[in-house]
């Protein structure tokens, strides 16, 4: 079969590799539709991690059609069209039972991330809780409805951490830092959790036409403290009730608590990248600060699987460019160089 492998900085490839095989007994073997390429994903792409030439891709977000399960998968059997979260979660330790899997404490914790997944078929463990079967098959659904069920694979319930995380209440005032894919998905967030009005800080003008769209109500192009200036006049000096930093870097989320008012509550789902902030620097703001990997079984199964289904989101639309597995490295430049806001990846 075909599977993406990291080259080197600034290349990925295809290769011939064994189709996996079933490991463990709560293992699905999953033949991919759709996979897509990250932000994270580019990090290494650029030279940022200290990634092993030739090693396997990171790539982490499929939906696809389950091939074969293991003996202790009770819930799916051969056949199923399911979305595969980038989280394994078991579904009964106290972090899963939270909502929280993102944390699971029912296995090792290295087991409990996707990875290599922009292949022709993965292995995902600890299916039985973890996966969320869609209604039907994928040839029921038209190409932007398969895009929005991708999503919710990862970015869409990233971004809909930040906004839980962060308490995003009916009537709030909320600041979305970061307008990539994740950033996009957090204003649809907040938008759902009833948030009045929605701030994003953006300078790109496709993204900020589609966070519009996807009902943000204010545009500040400007960083630094120019940004954060500009956030303040639009809050009457006041801040933001919730501010969602949703970049990863020291900088976006010390932008991010410079918006928001005392007591409001910062939901951080930006993986971070680069130095950290100083928490006793924002001791007197009494700041909330929240956030890690997202929860996305739980968050699709309870909301968003059903939001999409219905019609009442469309966080497909971030993916504005689709390629061919062959074309992975096309995708990975393109995003690179910001031509594409996410990549989808056909198969």
């Amino acid at each position: 079969m075909k599977t993406t492998v990291f080259v080197k900085a600034g290349q990925v490839a295809v290769q011939e590799v064994e189709k996996p095989q079933l490991l463990e007994a709560d293992d699905a073997i999953i033949r991919v539709v759709r996979t897509c390429v990250c932000g994270s994903d580019l990090w290494g792409y650029r030279g940022d991690d200290d990634k092993a030439e030739g090693s396997q891709n990171s790539g982490h977000e499929i939906i696809g059609v389950i091939e074969e399960v293991g003996p202790e998968v009770t819930t799916f059997k051969k056949g199923d069209f399911v979305i595969a979260p980038f989280t394994h979660g078991c579904g009964h330790c106290p972090a899963c039972l939270a909502g929280f899997e993102g944390g699971c404490q029912g296995h090792d914790r290295s087991t409990n991330f996707s990875s290599g997944y922009q292949a022709e078929y993965v292995r995902y463990a600890h299916a039985n809780w973890s996966l969320v079967r869609i209604p039907g098959q994928p040839s029921d659904y038209s190409e932007g409805m398969l895009a929005s069920l991708l999503a919710l694979a990862d970015v869409m319930p990233t971004g809909y951490h930040a906004a839980r995380v962060a308490n995003v209440q009916k009537g709030d005032t909320v600041a979305v830092v970061g307008d990539g894919a994740v950033g996009l998905c957090a204003v649809i967030s907040a938008k759902l959790r009833g948030a009045k009005r929605i701030i994003i800080m953006s300078r790109h003008e496709d993204r900020q036409k589609l966070a519009l769209e996807f009902g943000a109500t204010d545009v500040v192009p400007e960083r630094g403290q120019e940004g954060i200036d500009k956030v303040l006049e639009l809050t009457n000096g006041a801040g933001v009730d919730a501010a969602l930093e949703c970049v990863g870097t020291q900088l976006s989320t010390e932008m991010a608590l410079k918006i928001a008012r005392p007591g409001a509550a910062i939901g951080r789902v930006g993986v971070p990248h680069t130095h950290d902030i100083n928490l006793s620097d924002y001791f007197f703001q009494n700041a909330i600060i929240a956030g890690g990997p997202a929860s996305v079984t739980t968050y699709d199964k309870e909301v968003l699987l059903k939001a999409v289904l219905d019609g009442q989101i469309n966080p497909g639309k971030v993916f504005t460019q689709t390629y061919s597995l062959d074309a992975i490295d096309q995708a990975y430049k393109d995003m690179q160089d910001r031509k594409t806001i996410k990549a989808m990846v056909t198969l």
